[in-house]
């Protein structure tokens, strides 16, 4: 089973809408998937139609072990399984804060009970705290949603660093697979500068012993579109809600592009060893010219 975890601390960059329509689009194509709703706020949960008041077990019950994961799961389509989140989900940094291993909770649980599949795709929370180390501790990937705009690589280099010692210290098989566009917009020059610029710094990782050393830039962007707002106020994917839209054409490359892409066993770093200097990508971002 193939472990991606969507992550990045900035909000709004497209996460919970690429977990939600990359696993619609991956159980259609007859893959066995299971979406884990990592986010207090639980608006992938709210997206397939799972509100706090009908559901009664969550990821939270997993964390706290008053369930198994196999048990809080939610089938809610055809090979789509979903653990959802409730807002009680934020006590669980505050509760397990004194636990030994309070990190890898969520990864035991699914040793312990995780169905088998194909894909588990984890929707982080937009921060750096409990929560999204426990989701990175269980993925063997990560995707990074990502808005090509210079103020969206403004956080890179601590999310890279956050994803290099999770590696280094909890999971050695944690590697970054890709970069993926957001609300992209191929017209205006600006996107192009920022393709551009992940791309040359991916390039100077190749050899590296980095979890980013084998990342690409995804060549699926997703294009910014209306139908992709208005699909979770109908708790349905853009599949459902919008088969013939741009934001359904998108998100099913997508998943073709993913359901092809290899999978490299990543080198782990030496134990012990230190992390190499991160670069600030925003620092190196070419000047703009008016």
């Amino acid at each position: 089973m193939r472990k991606i975890a969507l992550f990045n601390q900035k909000g709004g960059v497209g996460k919970t809408t690429t977990a939600v329509n990359l696993g619609a689009a991956l159980a259609a194509a007859g893959k066995e998937t299971v979406l884990i709703d990592m986010d207090p706020q639980g608006n992938l949960s709210f997206h397939l139609g799972l509100e706090s008041p009908k559901i009664s077990r969550s990821v939270y019950d997993v964390l706290s072990r008053r369930q198994t994961l196999r048990e809080a799961l939610y089938p809610v389509a055809d090979h789509l399984n979903v653990l959802p989140a409730t807002p009680d989900l934020a006590g669980a940094e505050v509760e397990l804060v004194q636990e030994a291993d309070r990190e890898l909770r969520l990864r035991q649980a699914a040793e312990a009970s995780l169905p088998e599949g194909d894909y588990l795709i984890l929707d982080c929370p937009p921060s750096l705290g409990l929560l999204t180390i426990n989701a990175l501790c269980l993925a063997t990937e990560v995707i990074i949603p990502l808005q090509a705009h210079f103020l969206a690589l403004q956080g890179m280099a601590r999310l890279l660093e956050t994803c290099s010692l999770v590696r280094r210290r909890l999971n050695p098989a944690l590697r970054i697979s890709g970069i993926l566009f957001c609300q992209y917009e191929s017209a205006p020059r600006l996107s192009g500068e920022v393709t551009g610029e992940v791309e040359q710094f991916l390039e100077k990782a190749r050899g590296s012993d980095t979890p980013w050393a084998d990342a690409v830039v995804l060549q699926t962007q997703i294009r910014r579109n209306i139908k992709l707002a208005e699909a979770p106020s109908f708790s349905q994917s853009i599949f459902a809600y919008a088969p013939n839209s741009a934001g359904a054409a998108d998100y099913q490359v997508l998943a073709e592009e993913i359901m092809r892409m290899e999978k490299p066993a990543p080198a782990a770093p030496p134990a012990g060893s230190a992390l190499a200097p991160l670069p600030g990508l925003a620092a190196a971002a070419p000047t703009r010219q008016t």
